[in-house]
């Protein structure tokens, strides 16, 4: 865990991001994100199940879901990343993978380029859970790339507000501090 953490413990009770958000995986996620190359999130997914770590973490899930996107982000964009990252890693599994237990109810404004402050601020109260979908249940939470932790933890602690059991994180990379 890094400083921070362990100063002052993250809503979710584990997480994973097996790569180092750096040459080649920048790319790939970029490739992905912005410029709807799907097939670099396959890569993704690739260079993400070599990891020990993700069966783990896998192992008690009982429900699956991706951090939504906003509806006008995911218009423009035509797809959600962290769906397209989820979808492969729990199409072997027994795990249900929704889209409607955690929505982003309010537009935000990308995070590349703010501060950690400003982060936090642009998600506050930014996302909305199902109670009746996500009670009792131990969620896998997907991201893309996990920066300073300010979106997993927001959409984390929705879903315990909302009667989630358990959150665990699950991002493709983290990119390395300082």
């Amino acid at each position: 865990m890094c400083g921070r953490c362990v100063r002052r413990a993250p809503p979710q009770s584990q997480g994973v991001a097996p790569l180092r958000y750096a040459e080649p995986v920048d790319r790939l996620v970029t490739q992905l994100k912005f410029a709807q190359q799907l097939a670099a999130g396959r890569a993704l997914v690739e260079l993400m199940q070599q990891h020990e770590g993700i069966s783990a973490l896998l192992a008690g899930v009982t429900l699956a879901v991706p951090i939504p996107l906003h509806r006008t982000r995911l218009r423009e964009r035509g797809y959600n990343q962290a769906l397209e990252l989820l979808r492969p890693l729990v199409a072997k599994t027994a795990i249900p993978l929704t889209l409607t237990a955690l929505i982003r109810h309010r537009p935000t404004l990308a995070q590349t380029g703010l501060d950690a402050p400003s982060r936090r601020r642009n998600l506050r109260r930014a996302f909305n859970a199902d109670p009746l979908q996500v009670k009792d249940h131990c969620v896998l939470l997907m991201d893309d790339v996990i920066t300073t932790g300010t979106t997993v933890a927001e959409a984390a602690r929705t879903l315990l507000q909302a009667g989630a059991r358990e959150v665990r994180v699950l991002a493709a990379a983290r990119v390395a501090r300082g």
